[in-house]
């Protein structure tokens, strides 16, 4: 587990002038709660704390990223005041802010804002070729990572499995390591396929199917995965071309699956000129942004606002309205 950050959010100085600058604020520092650095959530939170880095001059703001354990860990820190910012997930944000799940006990989180959406992320299903694994079925009998422990990715593989009918504690011999492990694990023959929600392309899929041990990714589509979509609006369908994101893999047509949208969240506490600023370095300059890492490359203004189950950050709405997004 990660160090908590401490974050500092306190305007130190304010020097006021008469001269061509009406104001200039001493830096602040805020952070970005990233994820695992093999993922997608780290270095598009990296991205992003560059971009709001660039203008620090105009802002008064430094921001850093902070490698953590991914969207319900970032959620939480935001929401106890060591975090400002925070990748997550549609359906984590969308259980926190009605007290689901993990929140039951707890109640609704209602401080927790949105500031836009990002890529999809796609429940991945990477199988060893040798295990004999074609479809959810087939991992009965076999040694299957469901993720790491504590990750928000449990909920999703456990819905999943239930729609197909199996069960990790009864079907198959379910382990739990982070998804960065999984490639090694995979290669001596101690895992026969592994669980990844994640953004595509991803250094840690490229790394399995690139592997001497050949792999695949596995169908996770169908009537029982249309049901579920239906009964959960944060869930959407999602194909991953495989041959166009993975060149050095084994040939294989695009893969059907569904998965959640990554969303930057952050508090209602975070002050409007923070998420302003954030806002307006990232939309703004989108073809920038979307340079910085693969998994961004089919991102658009319009399809920032998509998928946001919470209230939009007063800053965020602010830049919105401005360019037009909103009315």
């Amino acid at each position: 587990m990660p160090t908590w950050p401490l974050v500092v959010g306190t305007l130190v100085c304010m020097l006021f002038s008469t001269g061509g600058t009406s104001l200039r604020a001493e830096e602040v520092f805020v952070s970005i709660g990233g994820g695992d650095p093999s993922g997608v959530y780290f270095p598009t939170g990296l991205a992003m704390a560059r971009m709001l880095n660039a203008k620090r001059h105009d802002y008064g703001i430094r921001a850093t990223v902070e490698e953590t354990d991914g969207a319900t860990f970032n959620m939480n820190a935001i929401l106890a005041g060591y975090m400002d910012f925070g990748m997550t997930q549609s359906d984590k944000l969308y259980q926190a802010v009605n007290g689901l799940a993990e929140w039951a006990d707890k109640g609704p989180q209602n401080e927790l804002r949105a500031v836009f959406s990002l890529h999809h992320e796609a429940l991945t299903l990477v199988a060893a070729v040798d295990a004999g694994i074609h479809d959810m079925d087939d991992l009965k009998g076999k040694t299957v990572s469901i993720g790491n422990p504590g990750s928000s990715r449990h909920w999703t593989v456990t819905e999943a499995l239930t729609a197909f009918g199996l069960d990790s504690n009864r079907d198959f011999n379910a382990i739990e390591v982070m998804a960065s492990d999984a490639p090694a694990l995979m290669q001596d023959n101690r895992i026969d396929a592994y669980f990844y929600t994640v953004g595509h392309p991803s250094e840690t899929i490229r790394q399995t199917l690139s592997g001497a041990r050949e792999a695949r990714l596995i169908p996770i589509a169908g009537s029982a995965i249309d049901r579920l979509i239906a009964a959960n609006p944060f869930y959407s369908k999602a194909t991953i071309p495989v041959m166009q994101l993975y060149p050095d893999a084994a040939r294989q047509a695009d893969v059907d699956t569904f998965g959640v949208i990554a969303t930057l969240c952050t508090s209602a506490r975070v002050p409007a000129d923070w998420v302003y600023a954030l806002t307006k370095e990232v939309v703004g300059n989108l073809e920038f942004f979307r340079q910085q890492h693969p998994a961004l490359y089919r991102l658009s203004r319009e399809g920032m606002l998509d998928g946001l189950n919470a209230p939009l950050h007063p800053g965020a709405l602010r830049y919105y309205k401005e360019t037009g997004l909103i009315d």
